[in-house]
């Protein structure tokens, strides 16, 4: 019998963060049977009086939001990063340890329309969002506490995202977070040894064989990781080898946002609904390093597993063990590939 990853378990490397994941395609022959529910469409009004989101009205801390017509950021008024926090560590043996850890939060409405989400925004709008994550990034990087800056977008209320005005959030703080440091430690050891992207030379593998590209532009790339995790996770990939948002060009600024529209519409269309996720950029340090080694990238991480209402669980062995898929990264990508990039409520 010949070894074949569509049919027998197995475990995948993630190169990005040095973990393995089971996979378990034999679980899954008919990974569509049963009834595919769909959820009741959601209407929303443009402006929501009692969203403390919206244009013009006043937040849970008692502060007024101006009558915004683009993108808007404020720091959030219940964040969980501060900057004045007094240095300070505690360590009791190798046993206890813990010490100060300060920043910032961020909150950016992507519009002032209180009904859209991303794939139904105009590209020209999300180059917006692209432009505000930009100035967001270069001014709190200059912050001498400030080392990393975590982009991302909670969407959806299992996602724990609360309000569903279009926002999303940048956590700033002094200390590189636990999966970014992953990260930089294994592109540092890959660009060590071969003084190449490890992320440049995987999507080049990608490009080549195609199984797992759901589709491209001139600049970017969006796939299923070989390694993914969650059934319908992808990651978007410059094509060009740079480090962090300020380094782009205003070609793939453009091209950026575009590929975010497509990926959203298509994730929407899987199963006709507002499809939850978590999704968040990531990108090199602002602690004053050059950090040749980093490629620049976006994770989504959505949960969804068979219809509007079928979601995966991290439980059991994933918890205890380490974390397992049924259905395959290239079965993912083909049906991602299939569905059309007009958004379903625009068919």
């Amino acid at each position: 019998m010949d070894f074949n990853l569509a049919e027998h378990s197995h475990r995948r490397f993630n190169p990005l963060n040095g973990e393995w994941i089971l996979v378990s395609p034999h679980r899954s022959k008919r990974p569509w049977q049963g009834q595919v529910e769909k959820n009741q469409p959601e209407t929303k009004p443009e402006y929501d009086e009692k969203c403390y989101l919206c244009p013009g009205n006043t937040r849970a801390g008692g502060k007024q939001n101006p009558e915004y017509k683009e993108t808007f950021v404020f720091t959030n008024d219940f964040a969980a990063l501060t900057i004045d926090v007094p240095d300070g560590k505690l360590n009791r043996d190798n046993l206890m340890i813990a010490e100060a850890d300060k920043g910032t939060c961020r909150v950016i409405c992507f519009s002032p329309r209180h009904d859209l989400t991303l794939p139904e925004m105009e590209v020209g709008d999300i180059r917006k969002v692209v432009n505000l994550w930009c100035d967001e990034y270069e001014t709190l990087g200059k912050q001498e506490a400030i080392n990393y800056i975590q982009i991302f977008e909670n969407k959806g209320a299992v996602m724990g995202c609360s309000n569903p005005h279009p926002h999303g959030q940048i956590w700033a703080q002094n200390i590189v977070p636990a999966e970014p440091a992953k990260e930089t430690n294994q592109q540092l050891a890959y660009w060590q040894t071969n003084n190449r992207s490890l992320l440049g030379d995987y999507l080049q593998l990608e490009l080549k064989e195609k199984d797992r590209i759901i589709f491209e532009n001139e600049h970017f790339a969006v796939l299923v990781p070989f390694w993914a995790t969650w059934p319908f996770e992808t990651m978007i990939v410059s094509k060009r080898h740079f480090q962090n948002l300020l380094q782009m060009t205003d070609s793939e600024k453009n091209a950026y946002a575009a590929i975010i529209k497509e990926i959203t519409i298509r994730y929407d269309n899987l199963f006709e609904v507002s499809f939850p996720y978590s999704a968040g950029i990531h990108q090199s340090p602002t602690d004053g390093e050059d950090h040749p080694e980093w490629h620049f990238h976006m994770h989504f991480y959505p949960p969804l597993l068979r219809s509007a209402s079928v979601k995966k669980f991290m439980v059991g062995y994933e918890m205890l063990g380490n974390p397992q898929r049924d259905i395959t990264a290239e079965f993912s990508a083909e049906k991602l590939r299939s569905l059309s990039n007009i958004h379903y409520k625009n068919q």
